[in-house]
Parts: C-alpha cells; structure tokens; sequence
C-alpha cells in the first residue's frame, strides 16, 4: 500500500516538472509553426496564380489595344475609300448629266442644219387655152446650217481618250478645249486632267508643272484641293518632299473640308514615319 502511495507520488512529480511543461509547449510551438508555414506556403501558391493571371490578362488587353488600333486604322482606310469611290460615282453622274445636255444641244443644233422640206410644183394650166403655163420659178431652199461642236463635245472626247488610256490624244484635247474655250466652266478641270495624264505615265516632272499651272491659273476653281494633293504626291515621287509636305499641308488647313483633306493628312502621318 505504501509502495504504491509513493509511486503515484513519483508519477505526479514528473507530470508537473517543468522540464515536462515545456516539451508541451516546444511540441505546441512547433506544431504552431508548421501550421503557419503551411498556409505561408498556400499564400504564396496563391500571390503566384494571381501574378499569372494578371500577366494574362495584360497580355490579352494589349492584344485587344492591337487589334483595336488596326481596326480604327482599317476603318479609316476603308472611309476614305469609299469617300472616294462616291467621289468618281458623283463625277459619272456628273459626267452623264452634262453629256445628256450636250447631246440634247447638238440635236437641237441638227434640226436646225436640216432645211425645211418644200412642197411639190404642180404645172399650172391656162383655163382657156389648156396649154401649161411656165412653171413659177424655183424657190431656193436656204443653206444647211453647219453644226460647230460644243465646248461639251469638245471636253467629252478628251475625257474619253483620258480614259480609254490614250494619253497623247488626251493632252492634245485638253489643250485643244483650253485653247478654244478659256472661260469655260470646265477649262479648270481640262488644265487637272492635263496633270493627271502626265502622272498616270510616271513623267512626274511635267504633273508637277501641270498641276502648278492649275493653282496659279484657277485658284477658285473646285479642283484646287485635288490638284494640290496630286501636285503633294508627285513631289513625293521626285524625292522633293519637303515640298510635298508643304502641299500636303495646304490641303489641310485651307480645305479642311474637301475630300482630299484626309487623304493629305494621311499622306503627312507616312511622311511622318521614320524610316526603318
């Protein structure tokens, strides 16, 4: 009995010995420690899969910047070209307008050329002898009128050899109609084409000359900022570009609402450019 008395004595010694209380608190520290190392550990897991995400998605909004850039950059494109497409559909209808009033002129001019028709000589006869009387003298019909050609006609045939490609014929019946009709509504665009032919065949030098002429010559003409533009893009073309900014840069500012002014701005933003 005594013997067991002093054993249990021995055992509750031990369990409240301090050396016991802190290999608790040791193994109590350490299972601490592992713990927060494990959620440090899921932290960081966390922080990595964020970082990644967050690279991705950079990655995917400079995607989308890209293609937001090309799409603004081709819608431009795809307005100017329609602007000029509607441009050239403007200037057929145009074109079949006053064709339509040149044809109705030289129809006119026609009916007025054809003489009127006179009626038949019927042989008169004396009444009381029956013998036929001398037939009344001829009536002369006047003389046909001589249709001339009109400024239209004239403006007409040069456009069609411009566009058929005959670019010889073209220059010559621009200057023709220039020569013969100097007031014409049209010589300002006969004097444009004149430069247009010259740039289509690649003799630059003459379409800068040309289209020069048309802004001295008409400054109020409607084909200013055209020629001014075309007279930019020749320039460009004999390496004169700073001259061709300068033309460029007139389109802009002094007919900023023209159709050739986008095309201008275009043309400065490739001037731009630098060279790679």
């Amino acid at each position: 009995m005594r013997r067991g008395v002093a054993l249990g004595v021995v055992v509750l010694w031990f369990a409240g010995s301090p050396a016991v209380a802190a290999d608790r608190e040791h193994e109590q520290l350490m299972a601490d420690i592992r713990m927060l190392e494990a959620q440090l550990l899921q932290t960081q897991r966390m922080l990595t899969a964020l970082h990644e995400a967050i690279v991705t998605l950079d990655a995917t909004l400079a995607s989308h910047r890209d293609e937001v850039r090309r799409a603004f950059a081709d819608q431009q494109l795809a307005t100017g070209s329609i602007a000029a497409g509607v441009r050239v559909v403007r200037e057929k209808v145009d074109e079949n307008n006053v064709r339509v009033a040149s044809l109705s002129q030289e129809v006119e001019a026609l009916r007025l050329a054809i003489p009127p028709m006179q009626p038949a000589l019927t042989s008169l006869v004396d009444p009381d002898t029956g013998l036929p009387l001398d037939p009344p003298p001829a009536v002369l019909a006047p003389a046909p009128i001589q249709a001339g050609v009109s400024p239209q006609r004239m403006y007409d045939t040069a456009w069609a050899d411009y566009t058929n490609g005959q670019w010889a014929l073209a220059i010559q019946g621009f200057e023709a109609y220039i020569d013969t009709f100097p007031r014409s509504e049209l010589t300002d665009d006969a004097a444009f084409y004149i430069g247009q032919t010259h740039f289509a065949e690649g003799r630059f030098p003459e379409a800068v000359e040309a289209f020069e002429a048309v802004l001295l010559d008409y400054p109020a003409g409607d084909v200013v900022p055209d020629a001014s533009y075309k007279l930019g893009l020749a320039l460009d073309r004999l390496g004169e570009t700073e001259r061709a900014r300068a033309a460029f840069e007139v389109v802009v500012s002094d007919h900023a609402e023209s159709q050739m002014a986008a095309l201008a701005q275009q043309a400065l933003d490739r001037l731009d450019q630098p060279v790679r």
